[in-house]
């Protein structure tokens, strides 16, 4: 594991603003029927605890590749009466606006369209029917923060790797498409053990793990020198500067060998695991196992052993610094889902956080119960009232 040092300058550069202007929900949780049109600028719903804000934004994170922001079974999404059991078909549709043109997203569920036991997304673009949800990182980059990632540097690693690689795909869309390589990879190999495929087709498998798995840590590297280098970019604020590292073992061979030899290392540590992997239904090595490791610069210690505060600016600045960076081959921003971000923030960071989103030239979703605490956007963000099932503004 190892630190990596900024050695250049992002370029100052000119964004065009990316935003959804319009969202519609079909018995999608507590959204029967939801017809939303709103401005090319931020948004902030307010309402109480339980009236359905944060469902809007979970509707938008399923416009991404991935389970969304809270990481549920797709058949969990459907709006369901008490006592009705879950698994009915939904629908979330989006307009994304970007330079000029406008591009209709499409995402759902049917029950019954499960595939070897792995129930499957609709996705659409611009009514054109798409096999791969990693598309969607093609069209619209979403980056969320949720109060339930406020303990992400205390929990397990699961936690902080996803975060690590969908902070990276929100500007680098190639890395969703790398991630769902791997994966695809480590369940077919999974598969034929249990199986019991002959020799010669586990190492067709093993090799193509291999090589998935060796391409997302070159790309997982690439993006923690762009999230370093930006970081030392932007300008000083309440949000602290983070050190940030991977702690795992084919990143740490990549640091040190040539690509086709860790490919071959990684191939001999699947062959001799075989075994223990079958019986323990799970790959036991691989890039899925790798660790985001943080650490507050000024403080100079580890993220995990920071205040409860102090973790929450740190992640803040990572999100920022993650919609700071411009996409390969586009000018276009992200849109940030900010979930109750200002809830226990003072209004000094509010101010600057709002600041700082604003400079980005980024659309922003918010939530929260206190409208109150958003009173810096009054006549810069539209401000939707939220009550059961219901949006209007405010």
């Amino acid at each position: 594991m190892s630190f990596g040092e900024p050695k250049a300058e992002v370029s100052a550069r000119a964004t065009a603003r990316v935003a959804i202007t319009r969202l519609m929900l079909t018995n999608f949780r507590s959204y029967g029927m939801l017809d939303l049109r709103i401005e090319p600028g931020h948004v902030v719903l307010v309402g109480p605890n339980g009236a359905g804000k944060t469902n809007v934004l979970e509707a938008l994170s399923m416009l991404a590749p991935g389970r969304g922001l809270r990481g549920v079974k797709l058949s969990e999404l459907a709006r369901a009466a008490p006592g009705e059991a879950a698994g009915r078909p939904w629908a979330v549709s989006a307009t994304v606006a970007s330079g000029g043109f406008d591009t209709q997203l499409g995402v759902g569920y049917m029950p019954g369209g499960e595939d070897a036991g792995v129930a499957k997304r609709a996705v659409r673009i611009d009514g054109v029917p798409v096999g791969n949800p990693a598309a969607l990182a093609e069209r619209v980059r979403l980056i969320w923060l949720t109060p339930s990632m406020d303990g992400l540097f205390v929990e397990g690693t699961s936690e902080r790797r996803r975060f690590l690689d969908r902070l990276i795909s929100g500007f680098d869309p190639a890395h969703a498409r790398l991630w769902a390589s791997y994966e695809g990879a480590m369940r077919e190999r999974i598969g034929a053990l249990r199986a019991h495929a002959q020799t010669a087709w586990l190492n067709a498998l093993e090799r193509t793990m291999a090589e998935a798995g060796v391409a997302l840590v070159a790309s997982r590297l690439a993006g923690l020198r762009q999230l370093e280098r930006v970081m030392e970019t932007q300008r000083a604020s309440t949000f602290p500067r983070a050190d940030i590292a991977v702690a795992g073992s084919i990143e740490d061979l990549l640091t040190r060998m040539a690509a086709v030899e860790v490919e071959d290392h990684f191939v001999g540590q699947l062959a001799a695991s075989r075994s223990n992997d079958l019986d323990a239904g799970r790959t036991s090595v691989g890039p899925h196992l790798t660790d985001f490791v943080v650490r507050h610069r000024e403080k100079g210690r580890e993220a995990r052993a920071c205040s409860t505060g102090e973790q929450k600016a740190l992640l803040i600045r990572l999100t920022l610094a993650g919609a700071a960076l411009p996409a390969p081959g586009g000018l276009e921003t992200p849109v940030l889902l900010l979930d109750e971000v200002a809830a226990h923030l003072d209004e000094g960071r509010r101010r600057a956080l709002f600041d700082e989103i604003d400079a980005l030239g980024v659309q922003a979703w918010m939530t929260g119960t206190d409208q109150s605490a958003f009173s810096a956007l009054d006549g810069s963000a539209q401000f939707q009232r939220v009550s059961e099932g219901h949006i209007r503004p405010v």
